[in-house]
């Protein structure tokens, strides 16, 4: 294996929250009605896309019926629906839609991760477990770092917990911290492999976000053609085709 694919390995086994490792395994034991039929994957939810991402986006942490359940991050939530949509839209993805991790699902130069792997309760994990979850989001930026171009982060939450990641993985984040705001744009100098990274901000594809209009699809796809053009890559819609070596 090379070695995201151990990182994932051992992510899946990781224990180290039991507020996080209770809830996540009461959820996938008693189950949506909806999906009573289903069997949950119920642990923590590694990142999603091709190893050689040049593109790479952040959320917050796994859905309790959504990426909790199908074992991808995004996979069967309304979030996901809104966030794969404009993957699909800008040409980063080669379908629209993502239901289950064997749906054949393919990302184009681009993968999904967050700074917490597990379902937390509410939506809201506490301080202390992003910081435990940490070295994880540390750990795949090294390993991303050799053709890692742009970072869209979606929230202020994972915008506050990434910029640690970054500073632990080698790039520079300037002081005082650069606020999040939607189509906030920074470049953070040097990293593991001596390129600067573009760092953007993105609201959140929350439901709250997407029912009230504060996100639009419009928005969203807009923020990641910009990011996907400053990683190098150049989608041109549904139709793109996965360029050698970047599929999921």
């Amino acid at each position: 294996m090379d070695g995201l694919s151990e990182l994932d390995a051992r992510l899946v086994g990781c224990r180290a929250c039991p507020r996080l490792v209770d809830w996540r395994e009461e959820v996938a034991r008693t189950r949506r009605a909806a999906f009573a039929d289903q069997e949950y994957w119920g642990r923590p939810v590694p990142g999603f896309g091709p190893h050689d991402a040049a593109l790479l986006i952040v959320g917050l942490a796994p859905a309790a019926h959504g990426a909790n359940r199908t074992g991808r991050m995004f996979t069967g939530d309304r979030s996901g629906e809104v966030l794969y949509r404009a993957l699909y839209d800008v040409g980063l993805a080669s379908r629209p839609t993502a239901e289950s991790a064997d749906d054949g699902l393919v990302l184009y130069g681009t993968r999904i991760t967050s700074p917490v792997h597990c379902a937390p309760p509410a939506n809201k994990p506490t301080p202390r477990e992003r910081d435990t979850c940490r070295p994880w989001l540390e750990d795949e930026l090294r390993l991303l770092a050799p053709g890692l171009r742009a970072v869209v982060v979606l929230g202020a939450f994972g915008w506050q917990a990434a910029l640690p990641a970054f500073a632990a993985a080698g790039w520079t984040v300037p002081r005082p911290r650069p606020a999040f705001g939607h189509g906030a744009r920074v470049t953070l100098a040097g990293g593991p492999a001596g390129r600067p990274l573009d760092l953007f901000g993105c609201f959140h594809v929350s439901q709250r976000n997407t029912f009230t209009g504060r996100l639009t699809p419009e928005m969203l796809r807009d923020v990641l053609r910009g990011a996907a053009a400053t990683a190098g890559l150049h989608p041109d819609g549904p139709a793109a085709q996965a360029p050698p070596g970047t599929g999921s």
